[in-house]
């Protein structure tokens, strides 16, 4: 099984990597389809970052990509020495980060005829970042590689743009990201099809649907708490109710990786005469606390939006004939819907939603962004 046998529905971009491989192993080749930096972009779920991690091991495997050897397993499992991947989990990268990756993509390669660097979510560095960043690609090392992953070409400044080859992932089919969980994961077609459609192709939100027992139930919820905004002061709860909501499942998930995190930092700090923490322990722990406040927030953002596009799939399958509708599982939420709103008010509606989502991605408030969501709810439904 090759290292892109992941890749769902990417056929195009499979050939362009494995041409760029092949080009990396033969040295007197003129082709040019190698290069030292790429920007892999596309929707959530497309698999952005998979293919750059593909790609980069199919760059360390001496097979070019064989998908058994332990150049090619370490390298996806992000333990090959030579292959750096950088995952955000804050709100931004930033550009101390930026200029020790920089400092540290100049080593040379230790097993494998490349340093590979990947950069998951690019489109979150600083403007001073994308800078520090832009003067390595402009002279890269010999044997450094860079994978950067953004949502679009537009995420990116246009003077990194410029430098990288440009690889476009599609969002894959609901058939294909069906055929594929029915396989990977040895479950039932109905159920497979229902992941596949609610997620829209999102390979991941389909596999935590399906892996995840409590993600129906946090699902039914959210719809719950959309329905039950009835008057004024509901409204007002029912936002509540879903800030609520995000924060608890973004703080369970965080609770065990912050726990962690924080055991090893103190010990890795503890003095010799095991009295206290050595000097800058104390600024390293609050350095550490201020990196998980940050990422929890980025998780409530993310389990926010998660639960407006469900709504707007809710509004689409109103609008939709039967045989198309995404939401199978939710058919009595969707009559509601029909029943209560004309089509014009629905559309309404889904514009207001994602105007909320837009100003969630920002430094927006959550609970006022919230409330005035669900008060545009009780206006649209009054209205009709």
């Amino acid at each position: 099984m090759s290292v892109f046998s992941n890749l769902i529905d990417q056929d195009a971009t499979i050939i362009s990597l494995q041409n760029a491989v092949a080009a990396s192993k033969d040295e007197s080749t003129k082709s040019q389809a190698m290069t030292h930096a790429w920007l892999f972009t596309g929707p959530p779920g497309s698999g952005r970052s998979n293919a750059a991690l593909a790609f980069a091991a199919a760059l360390v495997c001496e097979k070019g990509g064989c998908g058994s050897c332990n150049n090619c397993k370490s390298a996806l499992a992000g333990t090959h020495g030579d292959v750096e991947l950088i995952r955000t989990e804050g709100l931004s990268i930033k550009i101390d980060e930026i200029r020790e990756l920089v400092s540290r993509s100049s080593w040379g390669a230790s097993i494998s005829p490349w340093r590979i660097v990947i950069i998951e979510d690019c489109d979150r560095m600083t403007e001073a970042a994308s800078n520090a960043l832009l003067k390595a690609l402009e002279e890269p090392g010999s044997q450094t590689i860079w994978l950067l992953c953004a949502p679009t070409l537009h995420d990116v400044i246009p003077t990194i743009r410029s430098r990288c080859r440009h690889i476009n992932l599609i969002t894959p089919t609901t058939q294909e990201v069906s055929n594929f969980l029915q396989h990977a994961l040895n479950v039932e077609k109905d159920e497979a099809e229902l992941a596949a459609r609610i997620s829209q192709g999102h390979l991941g939100k389909a596999r935590y649907f399906l892996t995840n027992e409590d993600a129906p139930k946090l699902r039914k919820k959210s719809f719950e708490i959309l329905f039950s905004a009835r008057d004024i002061p509901s409204a007002l709860s029912a936002a509540d109710a879903l800030l609520s909501l995000a924060k608890e499942r973004a703080e369970s998930r965080l609770q065990s990786l912050n726990e962690k995190e924080e055991e090893e930092l103190r010990n890795a700090m503890q003095g010799t005469s095991g009295r206290g923490l050595i000097s800058g322990g104390s600024k390293a722990l609050k350095d550490l606390e201020k990196d998980q406040k940050s990422r929890l927030t980025r998780s409530v953002k993310d389990e926010l939006d998660g639960y407006l596009l469900d709504f707007t799939t809710l509004l689409r399958d109103a609008l939709s004939t039967p045989d198309s509708i995404l939401n199978l599982d939710s058919r009595n939420e969707i009559a509601k819907i029909k029943a209560s709103l004309t089509p014009e008010a629905i559309t309404e509606l889904t514009h207001s939603i994602n105007r909320t989502r837009e100003l969630l991605s920002t430094n927006a408030a959550q609970l006022l962004s919230l409330e005035s969501l669900f008060l545009d709810l009780l206006a649209i439904n009054r209205g009709n």
